[in-house]
């Protein structure tokens, strides 16, 4: 009878030890960012037009293409500023410097005005180019609006960006050096080149708009669309070949000349082919 006991305190003292020595599986949860675009109809009067007048009267010698983008989308930055604590100075000088004031293969094919790459998260629209690395991946939006929301979203959801927002939004010199710090670029005169066009333009003007001066009813309306949203692209680099190109991809080389209408093989450097609907 105690011999029964005994094992009968054994077998449960076991189950109780395996139960105990169970590991507690935690499960992943995958943050997917759902691309949904809005189409900015009516932005506000930020005074741009007297702000370029101005610059433009003064003695120093500006680039018109860098002008003309500030007069564009100041709106959009000062908006932004006031939705997501980021002075509008830093956007529209990332954004001026970043897309080469909205003239970069980036930026005008594919209205993406702050190099965003995709990153494992995104699941909108991609193009493919050289940057750091090779045929890397950076988001494609269908309204230049949603590149400026955009980045907005990925200054704020990223841990290593908040400490920025503890500078306010008028020390645009801390923001800046922030941003290298915070690995948002490589290059080490990156803050320095900010700096520079904020202060030669003046864009920390626009950080001291009042979110009280700043209506959402207006006529003024952005309405910039990338009317070839509906395919992805790549341009093609040296070395690129249509086979290499469809084991990248994941199709085939038939796939890729049919989508581009081509009679051969051959493929020239800077060529956009479209990769897939």
């Amino acid at each position: 009878m105690k011999l029964k006991i005994l094992l009968g305190c054994l077998f449960l003292f076991m189950l109780s030890n395996c139960g105990s020595s169970r590991k507690t599986v935690k499960s992943k949860v995958r943050v997917v960012h759902k691309q949904k675009e809005t189409k900015i109809n009516n932005l506000p009067d930020v005074n741009e037009d007297a702000h370029i007048e101005k610059l433009e009267e003064g003695t120093k010698r500006l680039n018109d293409f860098s002008l003309a983008y500030i007069k564009k989308y100041a709106a959009i930055a000062v908006r932004e500023m006031h939705l997501h604590s980021i002075p509008a100075s830093i956007t529209l000088a990332q954004g001026v410097l970043e897309s080469g004031s909205g003239r970069s293969v980036l930026a005008s094919k594919s209205n993406n005005h702050f190099g965003i790459k995709c990153h494992t998260e995104w699941q909108g629209k991609r193009v493919y180019h050289d940057d750091d690395e090779k045929g890397e991946c950076f988001r494609k939006y269908k309204y230049v609006s949603s590149s400026f929301k955009d980045h907005s979203l990925f200054l704020t959801q990223r841990s290593r960006y908040h400490f920025l927002f503890s500078y306010g939004t008028r020390d645009y010199k801390n923001w800046a050096h922030g941003l290298r710090k915070a690995g948002y670029a490589t290059d080490p005169r990156y803050p320095a080149k900010l700096i520079t066009i904020i202060e030669d333009y003046q864009l920390h003007e626009f950080d001291r708009i009042k979110k009280g001066d700043f209506t959402y009813e207006s006529t003024i309306e952005e309405g910039e669309e990338n009317n070839n949203d509906e395919v992805n692209t790549y341009i093609v680099q040296k070395g690129d070949t249509l086979y290499s190109l469809s084991r990248k991809f994941n199709t085939t080389v038939t796939a890729l000349k049919d989508l581009n209408g081509l009679k051969s093989n051959d493929l020239t450097i800077n060529q956009v082919l479209i990769i897939s609907n």
